[in-house]
């Protein structure tokens, strides 16, 4: 009996520690929560939309952050002699500071490198597509963003630089995944004691934004019309007392080293002349999560509230009947991609096309498939003074394949020597059996002056 008030003793300090209170688990961090997130490329590649921005930010009060991909290490230097990693140093300072001018403080950089080129699959590789789309779900689970802008996923005729394409496909991976917890679990796994060192997970949330939008340096812009919402930059800002266009251009104007962006905003400033900024920003509708109209604002439809997880359909092969040609390299990419990602919208937007330099190569990448075992021929319709360059990987006109096999072919073309007012359109041909079993077609903008290798 007498060890009765000791068990007593024990069983009261018991009951008294399990009543213990947990403290109340702290939420995401506000500070980085974003209304909009704008994944590009380089450093200056966010004034392709900053006519909207100014807008969104000053009247609406969105928050805005910003990803880029690269750190401009590939570009040219209108200022000083940097070039390669101490170019992009000067080029991600001055992005800070050219957001800075808009209250944009949230940037980060994924740490691609600048791959002067229009292969997106190219881009992909330089920039280490995993380590990339890792790094961008990451930021999309912290800013938590409703919408998602960027560029478009597409070959078109214009810039056309792959890493804007680049940018475009990691950021609808990112939609798409960021809310899907079996994604970078270490990502969305609780720390085991937050308040110390050594914790390898990293405590978000899965996170679904709600619209993803993308827009294009095309070179004509008129397919984009009546695919999304179109801002004009002519308005007056009421809260800035100044046109859209000029907070466009004084933002711009942060980015001295380059040419074709801030020293041109810089002879805007100074002669007046704002051609290039009264254009309207337009904006295509990749993919929506809530009710709204394709047209209507961005933000039509969305409320604070969060939205569940919504799975993209995934990639399904297509099947293949009988022998056929189709183009490959990054044209049978999108083809694949913009069908598993659900972007119905982008299906037959444009035509195979591409923009390229008189005198220049024009890199056709084809895709012949056989049901039957046959030997298939290729056959080329050239636009005038065009002529195939034959090279030791693609001087066959006749390809042996297999049943059930996919044979990729390159086929080089050298341009003709003078730029052309219309459009170039290049003609492949295949046959088996001396019968044709299809055909694809390219239409080139043969341009004069076009700095992008193909």
């Amino acid at each position: 009996m007498r060890l009765a008030p000791l068990f007593l003793f024990a069983l009261v300090f018991l009951k008294s520690a399990a009543a213990q209170l947990a403290p109340e688990l702290p939420g995401p961090d506000e500070r980085y929560k974003a209304d909009i997130l704008l994944v590009v490329a380089h450093p200056d590649d966010e004034t392709e939309i900053t006519g909207y921005l100014a807008r969104a930010i000053y009247e609406e009060h969105k928050r805005v952050a910003v990803v880029f991909g690269t750190p401009g290490n590939g570009g040219g230097d209108s200022v000083s002699l940097a070039q390669a990693a101490s170019l992009a140093e000067e080029r991600q300072i001055e992005a800070r500071k050219a957001l800075a001018t808009f209250g944009v403080m949230n940037v980060w950089f994924l740490g691609g490198t600048d791959t002067p080129g229009q292969d997106v699959l190219r881009s992909l590789e330089t920039w280490n597509h995993g380590a990339a789309l890792w790094n961008a779900v990451r930021i999309m689970r912290l800013t938590r963003p409703d919408v998602v802008m960027t560029w478009l996923p597409e070959y078109v005729a214009g810039e056309n630089h792959g890493d804007h394409q680049a940018a475009g496909v990691i950021a609808t991976e990112a939609f798409d995944l960021a809310g899907d917890p079996t994604f970078f679990p270490e990502q969305v796994t609780a720390p085991r004691d937050r308040f110390n060192i050594g914790n390898l997970t990293e405590g978000l949330q899965p996170w679904q934004p709600k619209k993803l939008y993308f827009f294009s340096d095309a070179t004509n812009q008129d397919f984009m019309k009546g695919k999304g919402p179109e801002y004009s930059t002519l308005d007056k800002s009421p809260s800035q007392g100044k046109p859209y266009y000029l907070l466009a251009a004084e933002e711009m104007s942060k980015h001295l080293t380059q040419g074709d962006t801030g020293q041109m905003a810089q002879h805007a400033l100074a002669s007046g002349d704002f051609t290039y900024f009264k254009v309207p920003v337009r904006l295509v509708l990749g993919k929506s999560l809530v009710k709204g109209s394709v047209t209507g604002d961005a933000f039509e439809g969305i409320t604070s509230e969060p939205i569940k997880f919504a799975r993209a359909s995934g990639y399904v092969p297509e099947k293949k009947d009988g022998d056929s040609i189709e183009l490959g390299g990054p044209f049978a990419f999108y083809r694949d991609f913009q069908r598993s990602h659900g972007l119905e919208s982008l299906a037959g937007l444009l035509p195979p096309e591409v923009q390229i330099g008189a005198t220049s190569m024009l890199h056709i990448p084809v895709l012949i498939h056989s049901a039957t075992g046959r030997t298939v021929s290729l056959a080329l319709t050239l636009p005038k003074d065009w002529k195939r360059s034959y090279h030791s990987y693609d001087h066959f006109d006749q390809y042996p394949v297999k049943a059930g096999e996919t044979y990729p072919v390159s086929i080089n073309l050298q341009s003709a020597s003078q730029p052309a007012k219309d459009w170039q359109k290049v003609t492949i041909t295949a046959s088996a059996g001396g019968k044709p079993i299809g055909s694809v077609e390219v239409l080139v903008d043969l341009s004069k002056d076009f700095g992008l290798p193909q």
